[in-house]
């Protein structure tokens, strides 16, 4: 039974808490163990501790646990887990938009993803992050549906800022139909203007790509995108295949990539964190013009993360795999 140490806000907290760990970097199914003892960790001074409920995975989790990117990283032992959605326990003497026990919050819990993302990520009881990443969870959202949220959306939202997607303009998404494609179609259509959203997928996923926005909706198993005679102003990517991208836009138009290698005029485009784009999107989640995708496989109960993790993986989920609860 481990040892309760209460905050100061009259919480009752544990010392030590459940948590999935990989002690070395390599493949998930070798490397991702359970630990019950893992100790909580600390706040600081502008962060807030978050009692988890629910966590999404992103392909940058087993990419980091394969050690890709190591260089920047902060070594091993590592607690895996970038999507947080959970209620706030306790709060550093600087942090004033949150309230203990009360608020529901998500976010991403690392500002930069590459560069010295926290040892102590979601999948646990309990994670510690700054209040500048979090936002206040949209009261029609579920925990499952609110993790599966943070790092796809602000990806997407921030990478259409960067493109300079307005009103009347084309966009291509480059694999619509995963998790952050789906939410490209989304704002681009309900939030940027876009007067035509083409995007790509396998066969069985047309459908789910028109249901989210996408005017066009093109079978990357029986057409090449780049073939089609119409260009696009802009280009999302979030495949790869950078190459086969720059030749789908128009003459000055751009070409963003989530995913290396990235070949001129093509630029790729790195998230930064922040809460505030939630709190942006907050009205379009509310209203239902915006929503989350979620794979059907899941969610994953906790004592199921490798698998969850072997499923994505195989790169053919449908929106975002979650794991809940989280006990």
């Amino acid at each position: 039974m481990a040892a309760a140490v209460a905050s100061s806000d009259s919480v009752s907290i544990p010392s030590v808490n459940k948590a999935w760990v990989y002690p070395e970097y390599g493949r998930s199914a070798d490397v991702l163990k359970f630990d019950p003892n893992v100790p909580v960790p600390e706040i600081k001074e502008d962060q807030v501790l978050i009692k988890v409920v629910a966590a999404s995975l992103n392909p940058v989790d087993f990419k980091r646990m394969l050690g890709y990117f190591k260089d920047y990283d902060s070594s091993p032992p590592t607690v895996p887990g970038y999507d947080v959605a959970g209620v706030v326990v306790k709060v550093g003497s600087q942090v004033t938009k949150f309230k203990v026990g009360e608020d529901e919050v998500y976010g991403d819990l690392n500002e930069k993803p590459l560069t010295k993302p926290k040892r102590i990520g979601s999948l646990a009881e309990y994670t510690a992050v700054e209040e500048r990443v979090l936002a206040l969870k949209p009261k029609n959202l579920s925990f499952v549906e609110a993790a599966s949220l943070p790092l796809a959306i602000e990806t997407a939202y921030e990478g259409l800022e960067r493109l300079e997607l307005s009103a009347g303009k084309s966009i291509l998404v480059l694999g619509g139909a995963g998790g952050v494609g789906t939410h490209v179609i989304q704002l681009a259509k309900h939030v940027f203007g876009a007067s035509k959203v083409a995007a790509t997928a396998s066969t069985k996923k047309l459908n789910l790509l028109r249901s989210l926005g996408a005017d066009l909706a093109i079978d990357y198993t029986k057409e090449n995108f780049e073939d089609l005679p119409e260009k696009f102003d802009v280009v999302y990517n979030a495949v790869g295949e950078t190459d086969r991208a720059v030749k789908a836009v128009k003459e000055g138009g751009k070409v963003l990539t989530i995913v290396r290698p990235v070949a001129p005029p093509a630029f790729l485009f790195l998230l930064t964190s922040t809460g505030t784009v939630l709190e942006k999107l907050k009205p379009y989640l509310e209203s239902g013009k915006v929503n989350p995708v979620l794979d059907p496989s899941g969610p994953y109960p906790f004592s199921k993360t490798v698998e969850a993790f072997a499923y994505l993986e195989t790169s053919r989920a449908t929106g975002k795999v979650v794991v809940d609860p989280i006990p």
